[in-house]
């Protein structure tokens, strides 16, 4: 199987390790020159050289939409997975969407799995999650100034960079309804971009859920509190347990490539558990939504 990888930055980088752990070959374009046998410059390059089955756009948020469209013009009708968000901003495009898959691999870690079968004829009342990691550790080798976290501009900021919680919350619990969110640069970070956002909303089950997300926390912290009638669980993916009414579950031991491995074999098998375009657009919807809400400072609701 051959399978195209755009963008080596960290991110393009792990899904090559990953693909090729899989005896997949893999091929990648970039702009930057690499010693690898398989590179090119360009999307028309790579396409021109092979027949790709599968392709991954690992590049910056705001060259997503302008590669699909390239990849459309070429004729591709292959698979395509396209790291999260889907855009910088919400935008049709005339593609098959059956075809499109977009890398919230939260979705594949085991404790998701675990919770949903804790949850299984439970009413979920509430839930509580958190996210934060100090900006200058996640990329130890680069100066974060320079990364396109800092720049709105580029997809940066913390609503989009950690919206991760926005997908599995509403894989968990249902699409939102309405909701109401701060947001802003509140630290002395050399950044232009938001780091910090708390989001409140209800879903379309009738759940409560609060949400903060930040690149503060220099104690790397990601978890999360649901309440049901019976039960209070949390699941605290660094500590990889979930503590079930004070009764600890261990999750299984996985190494950091176990969801992205776990994501491309759903992709080239096919799993109902992956994030669809159409979700993925849903995701975009509610960033900006959220946005539209700091602005305003009020209440949106999801029409």
């Amino acid at each position: 199987m051959e399978v195209l990888v755009i963008g080596y930055g960290s991110i393009g980088k792990r899904h090559v390790q990953v693909l090729e752990r899989m005896k997949l070959s893999v091929s990648i374009v970039s702009r930057h020159a690499n010693e690898r046998n398989h590179f090119y410059r360009s999307i028309t390059d790579a396409i021109a050289n092979s027949n790709f089955d599968y392709i991954v756009i690992a590049n910056e948020t705001s060259e997503h939409l302008p590669l699909l469209k390239q990849l459309k013009a070429h004729g591709y009708q292959g698979k395509i997975l396209i790291e999260k968000p889907l855009f910088e901003k919400n935008e049709m495009i005339h593609i098959d969407h059956n075809n499109v898959y977009v890398a919230y691999n939260l979705r594949f870690h085991p404790l998701i799995s675990k919770l949903l079968n804790l949850l299984e004829d439970e009413k979920v009342i509430s839930v509580n999650a958190y996210v934060g990691q100090y900006l200058p550790t996640w990329r130890p080798h680069k100066d974060y100034r320079q990364s396109y976290s800092a720049f709105s501009e580029k997809g940066g900021g913390v609503i989009r960079d950690l919206s991760h919680e926005l997908d599995y919350l509403s894989y968990l619990f249902g699409e939102w309804k309405f909701l109401i969110s701060n947001s802003g640069k509140i630290s002395d970070l050399d950044i232009q971009s938001e780091d910090y956002c708390q989001v409140i909303f209800e879903t379309n089950r009738s759940i409560k859920v609060s949400l903060e997300l930040n690149y503060l926390d220099r104690i790397f912290q990601r978890y999360m509190t649901v309440q049901t009638n019976n039960r209070t669980i949390r699941v605290d993916f660094m500590q990889n347990s979930i503590n079930c009414n004070g009764n600890i579950i261990a999750g299984d031991v996985i190494d950091r490539d176990y969801t992205y491995q776990k994501q491309h074999e759903a992709i080239l098998k096919g799993s109902n558990r992956l994030c669809s375009f159409n979700e993925g657009q849903q995701i975009l919807k509610m960033i900006e939504a959220i946005e539209s809400s700091v602005k305003q400072r009020a209440w949106v609701i999801n029409e």
